[in-house]
């Protein structure tokens, strides 16, 4: 195969998974020509990701699967670590029913079910298409792209690609041959993972618990609807083989009292990992999702923070593939994205150190310190806040800049963002509109029939920051506010900079 022969695309996503899958779908809607390779034939048919927040609820409504995948899932109204006692060391409570993203803020999922969901939008993404087994074995950068050459059941193929997304995983190929090197923030601890299906759901807890008892720390969690999990910190010298002997599992949770009310459906062994690539993006390759990051599932958010690289990542990429602005606006990407990742790496370690002290002095003294915090009330209400974005595409220094954008919900449950068209957002005081407004900038005075109903809470919104105007990327994250003038005249800017 020469270069001339080989098959074109504007993004080549190396990876079918959710961030894959997800990112294809959104540069879909950019009506970028997008090729999915994925080395396996199908959907992961068990459970993996167990937890998906409100900003990503939100994301999948903008795809069309959130009401599907809502409609499997169970929410839990807190998260608790517990002593071995029972004694609770931090309980932080979740919103059941709506928050300022218009979701309730969590929801136990399917993962294999939300994939499926996920899929089945390609069907109508005109410019995507899906290859499965297609293993990626080399990668070459040339003047008009990127070469991938794969292995195919039809027998070698090879595409040139303008740009090139690593989703493929903590294994990641497009990591291994674009020479990607990665930090290790220090945290490896093998646990073994136990998926069951329920037969009687009232035997076992209906909250997220994390069991902080040296002699096995464990969590228990919900799942989507008709599972749950369990997930046991192996002690030195146990093995993976050990761990998975059926005796072994049914010892682990006997405690429990669920024989006859479960059923096991898998088992297996994972290396909790906390590491990050130095650099997301090297000429024309891009990582997202767990080919750049991997994180301790404790806070719940590594399946979600692939699903935010996504969206932060399309709409850029299909700016710069039609020539709307320069690549340097993909370096916006890391420096927006990394210090929320390493946030919720910080939280979700800290959350691991609290739960994986297997020295019985070394528990007590946390239980002691711990439980005095929490009778005199110096603890955390919740997770703490994950840092906006403060640097990159936004406009610094003004009311709401890096946050995501509320979305209203009105009374008969239509939410904001169905009623508004993909792309940016300029809301604003209703008069005429500013001047070198571009056509890809929807303008949404407050007097607009697209604004119908969710006007009141808009503009109580501009009201609340003291502004008259507010930009809303197409990812959902205010990109600044203040006079709708300023605001157009600094997007204007921003898209068109080169970077160093």
């Amino acid at each position: 195969m020469t270069l001339d022969t080989a098959e074109r695309c504007d993004v080549l996503v190396v990876g079918g998974g959710p961030a894959g899958v997800a990112l294809g779908l959104l540069l879909g809607k950019e009506g970028v020509r997008t090729v999915i390779a994925e080395r396996e034939a199908d959907i992961y048919p068990l459970p993996r990701g167990a937890h998906i927040d409100d900003e990503i609820i939100r994301l999948l409504q903008g795809l069309g699967v959130a009401d599907a995948v809502a409609a499997t899932s169970r929410t839990s109204s807190r998260y608790d670590f517990l002593t071995a006692k029972g004694e609770v060391l931090m309980s932080f409570p979740s919103n059941t029913g709506r928050t300022r993203m218009g979701w309730p803020s969590g929801l136990m999922i399917h993962q294999p079910s939300m994939e499926a969901h996920l899929r089945g939008q390609l069907a109508s993404a005109e410019s995507v298409e899906l290859r499965s087994q297609w293993t990626l074995i080399a990668l070459a950068e040339t003047p008009g792209g990127v070469l991938a050459d794969f292995e195919t059941p039809e027998g070698p193929r090879r595409l040139l690609a303008k740009w090139v997304v690593g989703c493929d995983g903590a294994r990641s190929t497009i990591r291994s041959l674009g020479g990607f090197a990665l930090d290790d923030l220090d945290f490896d601890e093998p646990w073994l993972v136990v998926d069951v299906l329920v037969d009687d759901a009232s035997r076992l807890p209906g909250v997220n618990l994390q069991i902080c008892d040296p002699a096995r720390p464990t969590t228990c969690a919900l799942m989507g609807e008709g599972r749950h999990r369990w997930e046991f910190m192996l002690r030195p010298g146990e093995t993976a083989e050990q761990a998975q002997d059926p005796a072994f599992v049914a010892d682990l949770l006997k405690p429990w009292k669920v024989e006859g009310a479960v059923r096991i459906e898998r088992t297996a062994v994972y290396r909790f990992h906390a590491l990050v690539a130095r650099r997301w993006r090297q000429g024309r390759l891009l990582l997202a999702g767990d080919a750049a990051h991997q994180m301790p599932p404790f806070a719940g958010q590594g399946l979600c923070s692939g699903l935010r690289d996504a969206a932060n990542l399309a709409w850029k990429l299909g700016r710069v593939v039609r020539g709307q602005s320069p690549d340097a606006l993909l370096d916006t990407y890391q420096p927006e994205r990394e210090p929320n990742v390493r946030a919720i790496i910080g939280m979700a370690l800290m959350m691991g150190r609290t739960v994986c002290i297997l020295d019985p002095q070394a528990a007590e003294e946390r239980d002691r310190r711990m439980l005095a915090d929490r009778a005199a009330g110096n603890v955390p209400a919740g997770p703490a806040g994950y840092p906006p974005i403060t640097e990159g595409c936004i406009l610094p220094g003004t009311p709401a800049a890096g946050w995501p954008f509320t979305q209203p919900v009105l009374d008969d449950g239509r939410r904001m963002d169905d009623a508004l068209p993909h792309g940016a957002w300029l809301f604003r005081t209703p008069g005429p509109p500013p001047a070198g407004l571009p056509d890809d900038l929807i303008d949404l005075p407050l007097d607009s029939p697209r604004l119908a109903g969710f006007e009141p809470a808009v503009a109580s919104l501009l009201a609340g920051e003291g502004v008259s105007a507010a930009l809303v990327r197409p990812d959902r994250y205010v990109f600044g506010s203040g006079e709708a003038q300023d605001l157009v005249r600094a997007w204007a800017g921003a898209l068109a900079a080169e970077r160093t």
